[in-house]
């Protein structure tokens, strides 16, 4: 190989490496996520304080872990936002991508045992045990929606709701988000919240912000998990 061939061959790759870091940049600058005040900043996590926000939301049954889940869950969700509605509207794209597990409601033994889908933020008096395998998977909606101004989904696995305001604490990670990642950024969480005294809300929310092929250090993850 000559130096010219080789000195094109570095041009190009220079070329694609600026178009990969521009794609991950600009795919994620505009796009709008819900609004919070930053109360604290820790050296191991945020607290945010966020205003109330609608999503679409489904449930996916027998996964080995939040990745499979999402891999399941987003094209049911995706296919609301770009036309599967009511009134064929496509709605903005948001972040971040939310995948949280899922909890089955424990109703006493003498009524019919009802699974029911229960927002993170509601407070639940009775025992919960997991589903196994069993995750929520949503999208924001963006901000000029109301839940009467959004259209119904054609996909009855599709579920708009509001989440109300709440106090979520937050550890933001890049690189990789495969579950055994988010383990261990969960556990950092916990750990740095029960020794700071922090009591935890239901269960830990993993948000993606990033679409797919974003260089990988440039990954916004976050795990999450509301606290009282």
């Amino acid at each position: 190989m000559n130096k010219k061939t080789m000195y094109i061959i570095l041009i190009i790759l220079g070329v694609l490496l600026i178009l990969w870091f521009l794609y991950s940049w600009l795919s994620v600058s505009t796009i709008e996520e819900p609004k919070y005040e930053v109360i604290t900043t820790t050296q191991d996590y945020e607290i945010r304080e966020y205003d109330a926000y609608i999503i679409a939301e489904t449930t996916v049954s027998g996964s080995k872990d939040r990745n499979e889940a999402a891999r399941k869950g987003f094209p049911i969700v995706a296919g609301y936002i770009f036309g599967d509605n009511t009134s064929k509207d496509k709605i903005a794209m948001t972040t971040p991508v939310n995948t949280e597990v899922s909890e089955s409601e424990k109703i006493a033994m003498t009524t019919p045992v009802n699974t029911e889908k229960i927002a993170m933020t509601v407070p639940v008096n009775t025992e919960q045990e997991k589903t196994e395998g069993s995750y929520k998977i949503s999208f924001v909606m963006p901000s000029e929606y109301t839940l009467e101004t959004l259209p119904t989904p054609n996909d009855s696995r599709v579920i708009l709701k509001e989440v109300p305001s709440r106090k979520v604490a937050v550890k933001r990670f890049s690189w990789s988000a495969s579950e055994s990642a988010v383990k261990k950024q969960e556990e950092a969480l916990l750990s740095a919240l029960s020794y700071d005294g922090i009591e935890t809300v239901g269960e830990i929310n993993v948000a993606r912000y990033n679409p797919p092929w974003t260089i990988p250090f440039m990954l916004r993850n976050e795990v999450q998990v509301e606290i009282k």
